[in-house]
């Protein structure tokens, strides 16, 4: 809706994990260096945590895309399954044609013979599972199995946790010791600094192809740090109402003002502010001053 007014070339603050986005802050690159290094090292387990909206996925589709032709990936976003299912998964990635009524022995037998193929022709095969605190103890064992297939060099097939905290806690119960003292490289992502979300914010801008000058105002950037908390998912969200609430009044600058009525429209904001009338009613005032703006245009 207000692409044109600003000059850009697409919306840039989605939520969807578009690697184009990407920003090496601090946080961010420290965590893609451990999960290459890791990567290239041969290591069997490899666990990034960090809280809800965190960038955790982009994170984990942005190391895919940077491993290289020397590297094989599975991907599994949903990894709530019992130990067949997430091994008929991992097969599916691995282009592994099974039968419909294939037994378990059979299974585990094929998803072994094709790793050792792909290390025959110099493949290293990396498993990422995202939302990884939800997967059952039962499949985390049988995943810990299937990484004691190893090479003397490698292992066969490297495992990468993805998950909030909570998966620290998984990993303590003590039918899984085993796995967890298999992680040999982890990482906490945590928020973005106050200086990091203002370099966020232009970075985000000028891959959506924004070229003006400032965009968001220094008072809209520390009051959108104080309701976001430096959660990239929160400044994305309040970024996008803020530009739309800016737009509406037909105005080239996004001002604290703008922020404090995007924040008080997310629940999950940090904001101290209480406008019940303006909480219950913002939607209805964008989209009146979208109307308004359009037909003075």
């Amino acid at each position: 809706m207000y692409q044109a007014h600003f000059g850009l070339g697409e919306m840039p603050f989605g939520i969807t994990p578009d690697t184009s986005f990407f920003f090496t802050s601090p946080h961010s690159q420290q965590a893609l260096n451990t999960l290459l290094v890791a990567a290239r090292s041969g290591e069997g387990f490899i666990k990034i945590t960090g809280e809800v909206g965190t960038g955790k996925t982009l994170l984990c589709r942005k190391f895919m895309a940077t491993l290289g032709p020397g590297f094989v990936t599975a991907y599994i976003p949903n990894p709530y399954l019992e130990p067949r299912t997430l091994m008929l998964a991992l097969a599916d990635e691995l282009e592994l044609p099974l039968q419909r009524d294939v037994d378990q022995h059979q299974l585990l037998k094929s998803l072994t013979l094709r790793l050792m193929d792909l290390a025959r022709e110099g493949k290293q095969v990396v498993m990422c599972l995202d939302e990884a605190q939800a997967i059952p103890l039962e499949s985390l064992e049988a995943l810990r199995l299937l990484t004691n297939l190893e090479t003397e060099k490698r292992k066969l097939l490297q495992i990468v946790l993805f998950g909030q905290p909570e998966l620290n806690q998984h990993l303590q119960t003590n039918s899984i010791r085993q796995l967890a003292q298999r992680i040999t490289f982890h990482y906490h992502l945590g928020p973005l600094t106050r200086d990091d979300l203002e370099y966020y914010l232009a970075h985000r801008l000028r891959v959506a192809g924004y070229a003006g000058s400032r965009l968001f105002s220094r008072s809209a950037i520390g009051r959108l740090f104080k309701a976001s908390g430096g959660i990239p998912r929160l400044v994305n969200i309040m970024a996008n109402k803020s530009l739309m609430l800016c737009y509406g009044e037909g105005k080239q600058q996004v001002t604290r003002r703008h922020v404090d009525m995007a924040a008080v429209d997310t629940v999950q904001s940090r904001t101290g502010l209480r406008w019940p009338w303006l909480m219950a009613g913002l939607s209805l005032l964008i989209a009146a001053c979208g109307l308004t703006w359009a037909l003075t245009k």
